[in-house]
């Protein structure tokens, strides 16, 4: 794992990919708080490493929500660009993620099936137990991992990816993530953070074909650190 001056973690990279370790309240890319997003970072990180001259290309592939921290793949070409989006479209990039939350579920290894409708006026989503208009399918698995004092380790892997979808389906069977006022919580952390971890990620690269598997280091603070 590779860092800069900017704290950015390099997990992987080759000439068609990069593959970094978002840390929370990062934006993957530029939006409407001006706030200098991670794709500029890592696109200084390229043009320095490889003395580049003139602009440099990098595609966004997928987000993160800003408070969550973990794995984010870049494009460093448009063929591993194009090849990616499909793939996401096909499901075919397998995404782990790790969330602390305050109540342990019931069963301790679950499917969650609900539609979720998003509200772009407070950017919330609700999660509905049948079919709404507007609505769209989220399906989630997940495992508890490790009890601690007074939260619980969860992994969680997406079968779809909608706006808010681990948040909002864990809060609607009551485990609230740690830090999430948007969905709950009763407490913020005081970096602004969420205990919503992009841990692990896993496909086949889009060009040279080799099997692509990155884990994701957790964030240093204790919670995380007593689930290591």
């Amino acid at each position: 794992m590779y860092s800069t001056k900017d704290n950015l973690q390099v997990l992987h990279e080759d000439n068609h990919i990069i593959i970094v370790n978002k840390r929370a309240g990062d934006i993957v890319q530029g939006d409407k708080t001006g706030d200098k997003p991670l794709s500029d970072i890592v696109k200084e990180y390229i043009k320095t490493k490889y003395n580049k001259p003139g602009a440099v290309f990098l595609g966004t592939v997928h987000r993160l929500d800003r408070p969550t921290s973990g794995v984010v793949i870049y494009a460093r070409t448009s063929k591993a660009l194009e090849r990616l989006n499909k793939m996401l479209r096909e499901k075919t990039i397998q995404k782990t993620y790790w969330a602390i939350v305050n109540n342990q579920p019931k069963k301790t290894i679950d499917t969650l099936i609900n539609f979720l409708k998003k509200n772009p006026k407070n950017n919330k989503s609700t999660a509905y137990p049948k079919e709404i208009n507007g609505s769209k399918k989220a399906i989630l698995h997940y495992k508890v991992l490790k009890k601690l004092d007074n939260y619980s380790l969860l992994e969680i892997d997406l079968e779809t990816g909608r706006h808010h979808q681990i948040r909002v389906q864990l809060s609607n069977i009551g485990s609230i993530i740690k830090g999430d006022l948007k969905y709950g919580a009763k407490r913020s952390n005081k970096d602004g953070s969420i205990h919503l971890h992009a841990r692990k990620i896993e496909f086949t690269h889009p060009v040279n074909k080799d099997l692509i598997k990155i884990i994701a280091p957790t964030p240093s603070d204790s919670i995380w650190d007593a689930c290591l």
